[in-house]
């Protein structure tokens, strides 16, 4: 029996059918594996950015309430009785002048009185030039004796009379002519028609209030501090407030009052406020307004508010582990500066943050960090 010795051509096919099965089932069992790996990984529930905690200074500031006044108002009222009132030349809300017109009374009656009073001024000058002269020639013959002493005495006496009635008709002429001037109701001062009682036509007794005005213009803001944070505010203390219409104004502490209400506790603080450019709204008197008080800065840790999730009430905030899973994080918060906000408890200024979106995540949660 002859031995069988297979040719080389016959065996390369052989050979190339194994290698092929062999990588077939190599490639086969790795897909598997990979399958078994992919599915026993963790998924990142987000994919966020992460940032720090920054220390900056923010502004230390004291809100309170109170109401928008008048800095001073003025009461302007008539000074002579019994007059008309025959011409109004201002309303309510005109801005005046000090010196202007406001106002004026029939002054026919007044005008003749002066003018009375100016005749018998000149015939009391008239008369005491008289006896004036008539003093003088006695005193030049009184060395002489062509007049006895009592006549002489008559003559001087009769000159001071005659000055003394010369200095009453003056008066009265002064008199007069104050009434005459009282005529015209004049503005004590700049400012504003907050109200007015005059009406044409009318007859007025000397003090009744014709008008009230705000002086210069000026208001106000009357803020109301507690009797706790009154020591916070001195005199000159800055302050940014907002009335009710929406008008903002800034102003300066001019004083704080000098007694504390004994009901609400509060004391009252008077700041000249001037209304800032750009307002949609009026600052009135007697319109209420908002404020705060600038005290100063301190330094603060601070986050991005996006940062922080409120939850229940509470706020969080949340860090993110070396193993990229989070961890919920309770914080208090303080003041706001823009879009950051003040973290008052226990942080590390060196702790990873997420950035936004902490809103989506529980504690535990797997992220994948992003660079910003």
């Amino acid at each position: 029996m002859k031995n069988f010795k297979p040719s080389i051509t016959a065996l390369v096919p052989l050979a190339l059918a194994l290698l092929t099965a062999g990588g077939v089932g190599l490639w086969a069992t790795h897909s598997v594996a990979q399958d078994k790996d992919a599915k026993a990984a963790p998924k990142p529930a987000l994919t966020v950015t992460a940032v720090q905690p920054q220390q900056v200074r923010l502004a230390v500031k004291l809100a309170a309430n109170g109401n928008l006044m008048a800095w001073q108002e003025a009461s302007v009222g008539a000074e002579t009785n019994g007059l008309r009132l025959t011409d109004v030349r201002v309303n309510v809300g005109d801005r005046v002048k000090k010196g202007d017109v406001l106002a004026t009374f029939s002054a026919d009656t007044v005008r003749a009185e002066s003018a009375q009073a100016r005749a018998s001024l000149m015939e009391a000058e008239a008369t005491a030039a008289e006896a004036a002269g008539n003093a003088e020639r006695a005193r030049s013959l009184q060395a002489s004796g062509a007049l006895s002493a009592s006549q002489i005495n008559q003559y001087l006496t009769a000159e001071q009379t005659a000055r003394a009635r010369v200095e009453a008709a003056r008066a009265l002429a002064q008199v007069q002519q104050v009434r005459l001037n009282q005529a015209s109701v004049l503005a004590p001062d700049d400012g504003i028609i907050s109200a007015r009682g005059a009406t044409v036509g009318a007859v007025v007794g000397a003090g009744t209030e014709l008008f009230r005005m705000i002086r210069k213009g000026r208001l106000e803001w009357r803020a109301e501090v507690t009797s706790a944070e009154l020591a916070r505010v001195t005199k000159g203390t800055m302050a940014q407030v907002t009335a009710a219409s929406g008008a903002r104004l800034e102003g300066r502490v001019r004083m704080i009052g000098p007694i504390v209400d004994p009901q609400t506790r509060n004391a009252l603080v008077y700041v000249d406020v001037t209304p800032l450019p750009g307002n949609t709204g009026p600052a009135l008197a007697g319109m209420f307004a908002r404020g705060e008080f600038e005290l100063g800065a301190t330094p603060a840790l601070t986050v991005p508010q996006a940062t922080v999730v409120v939850r229940d009430g509470f706020s969080y905030v949340y860090r993110i582990n070396p193993d990229n899973r989070v961890s919920q994080v309770k914080v208090q918060t303080g003041r706001l500066a823009g879009e950051r906000v003040e973290i008052t408890s226990a942080l590390p200024p060196d702790v990873k943050l997420v950035a936004s979106g902490g809103g989506f995540l529980n504690d535990g949660d797997l992220v994948r960090v992003v660079a910003k």
